[in-house]
C-alpha cells in the first residue's frame, strides 16, 4: 500500500519474480515525488546510483542509466559529469518506471487492514477514486503479506497549526511552495520557518527571485546553526546495511538517544545550497549596501496570530539568548519537515495483534516485517513496513540509498532464498564489537510459493 519510491523499489525488483503475485495501491492519480519541492537547481541529495534498483540489482531493466539510455540521454549525462542528479529528473525517472509496471493501482485508496483466522489472510478493504477524487466503487483483496509504504506527512508545530487553515494571510507548508510561490512572491515581508534543506531551497529561490535591496525576507530555525548536513565518507556509513543491522540490535532506549543525537546526518544542510546562498547574498553587496534579508538560528516559534486580515505576528524566543521578541510579516513558509504517517488509522483492525515497545510504537524485525503475535506469523503471513522504521533500524530508513537494499531484503523473506543476493559488509567502520550478520529466513511453506497478493 503506498507507492511512493520505496515501493516502487519494491515493485520493480518484485517484476520479473514469477512466484509472487503483486498489487499496489495508491490514492494519488500518480507517482508524484514531493512535487511542492521541485525547484530549479534543487538536487536529489544521494548519488545516482541510489535509484529503485541498481544497489540490488544493477542489471535490472529499471535502473536510472537504462532511462537515460532509453531516452537517448545517456551522452549528455556522461559529459555532464552529475554524481547528483536534479531533483525534477528523479521525479520523471520514477513516473517512467511506474507508468511500464503491471499491478500498481493508482486512484485507489487502502482503507483498512484485517486479520482473517479462518482463511490465515488478511483483508484488504479498499476505495476507488474517480478523476475528483471521489469514492467510485469498494473492493476488498485477501492477501498473505502486506507492505505499507504509506510514506511521510509534512509537519506543523503547534504554535502555527491554526494560521495554516485560516483565510487571508498566506501560510504555506514546504511542501507546497511551488504551488503557491507566485502568491508568495507577491507578498511584502516573507518569513522561512525551518533550518533543514528544505528550509535552505525555499530561501535561495525567494531571494533569487526578489529584487536586489529589497528581498524582505527573513529566515529562522531551532537549530544552533544553518548546520551542514554531514557529508564525510567515513559519516555516510551510517546509511549502509550495516549501520541498520547494528542500530537495530541495541536496547530501545539506545536507539531512541542516538535518533535525537544524529540529526545532522540527515536534517543539516547540503553545502553546495549553503554556498549558493553566501554567494547570493555576497553578489547583492558588490554595489555597496547590504541585501535586506535577517538569517537566524538557534530560534522557536512561541506562538503566532494574525493581526486583522493582512499580517501575522510571529512570537519568538532566542534558546540561547533566552530572549523574546515579536516578527511582524506578511507571509510564511513551513519548512517544518515531514513526519511519519501513522499506521494505527490502516492497522486498527490488526491492533490486538501488534507487538508494541515501551512507547507504544509497533515493533520491527530485522527482515522489516511487523512483529505480530504467532497465531498469524505461524502461517507465514506477515505486514511489513518501509519508512516507517526508524525508531527500530535508525536514520536509514527514508534515506533513498537503502530503498533498494530494503525492498531486496523483504522480497528475499518473502521467497525464503537469496532471490537478490545482497553483501555481507558495506561499511568500513565496525559499528559494534560484535557485528549482526545477515540471514534469509528459510520459506515457512516451502515448497508452496508465497504470493505477495492472492486477490482470489
Amino acid at each position: 500500500m503506498g507507492i511512493g519510491p520505496c515501493n516502487l523499489s519494491l515493485a520493480a525488483l518484485a517484476h520479473p519474480l514469477a512466484e509472487l503475485d503483486t498489487v499496489f495501491y495508491e490514492q494519488r492519480p500518480r507517482f508524484d515525488w514531493h512535487p511542492g519541492l521541485l525547484i530549479d537547481g534543487a538536487r536529489v541529495q544521494v548519488p545516482f546510483l541510489a535509484d529503485l534498483v541498481t544497489l540490488a540489482d544493477p542489471t535490472s531493466p529499471w535502473t536510472f542509466l537504462n532511462y537515460l539510455k532509453t531516452h537517448h540521454r545517456l551522452y549528455p549525462f556522461y559529459f555532464a559529469e552529475r554524481f547528483h542528479t536534479p531533483r525534477a529528473e528523479y521525479d520523471t525517472y520514477c513516473r517512467w518506471v511506474a507508468d511500464q509496471l503491471p499491478g500498481l493501482r493508482f486512484r485507489h485508496q487502502a482503507d483498512a487492514v484485517r486479520w482473517n483466522p479462518e482463511r490465515d489472510v488478511f483483508e484488504v478493504d479498499h476505495t476507488q477514486l474517480d478523476a475528483d477524487g471521489e469514492a467510485e466503487a469498494l473492493g476488498r483483496t485477501h492477501t498473505r503479506n502486506v507492505v505499507l509504504g504509506i510514506g511521510t506527512e509534512p509537519y506543523v508545530p503547534d504554535a502555527l497549526r491554526p494560521l495554516v487553515d485560516a483565510p487571508g494571510v498566506p501560510v504555506v507548508h514546504a511542501a507546497d511552495y511551488l504551488t503557491h510561490r507566485d502568491t508568495l512572491l507577491a507578498a511584502g515581508h516573507i518569513t522561512v520557518v525551518g533550518s533543514g534543506q528544505s528550509g535552505a531551497e525555499v530561501f535561495l529561490d525567494l531571494l533569487r527571485h526578489r529584487p536586489a535591496g529589497h528581498e524582505q525576507l527573513h529566515w529562522i530555525g531551532r537549530t544552533d546553526a544553518f548546520a551542514p548536513m554531514e557529508y564525510s565518507k567515513l559519516g555516510l556509513e551510517h546509511f549502509t546495511p550495516d549501520y541498520t543491522r547494528y542500530f537495530h540490535s541495541l536496547p530501545e532506549s539506545t536507539r531512541d538517544r542516538l535518533t535525537t543525537a544524529q540529526w545532522q546526518l540527515h536534517k543539516g544542510i547540503d553545502t553546495t545550497t549553503l554556498a549558493a546562498i553566501h554567494d547570493e547574498l555576497y553578489r547583492r553587496t558588490l554595489g555597496g549596501g547590504w541585501p535586506d534579508t535577517v538569517l537566524t538560528p538557534g530560534v522557536r516559534v512561541r506562538t503566532a496570530g494574525r493581526i486583522a486580515t493582512t499580517k501575522i505576528e510571529l512570537h519568538l524566543e532566542h534558546l540561547q539568548q533566552d530572549t523574546r521578541t515579536r516578527l511582524t510579516t506578511d507571509a510564511v513558509v513551513l519548512a517544518t519537515g515531514h513526519r511519519e504517517r501513522t499506521l494505527d488509522r490502516i492497522l486498527a483492525g490488526l491492533d490486538p495483534y501488534i507487538r508494541r515497545d515501551n512507547s507504544e510504537r509497533p515493533r520491527v524485525d530485522e527482515h522489516f516485517r511487523l512483529v505480530l503475535d504467532p497465531s498469524i506469523t505461524a502461517t507465514g503471513c506477515n505486514v511489513y513496513v518501509q519508512n516507517a522504521e526508524r525508531h527500530t533500524h535508525g536514520v536509514g530508513a527514508p534515506d533513498l540509498g537503502l530503498a533498494a537494499w530494503r525492498a531486496a531484503t523483504i522480497l528475499n523473506t518473502l521467497t525464503g532464498k537469496e532471490t537478490y543476493p545482497l553483501p555481507t559488509r558495506t561499511a568500513f567502520t565496525t559499528f559494534g564489537l560484535e557485528q549482526p550478520q545477515p540471514r534469509v529466513p528459510a520459506a515457512r511453506q516451502a515448497p508452496t510459493l508465497t504470493p505477495l497478493v492472492d486477490r482470489r
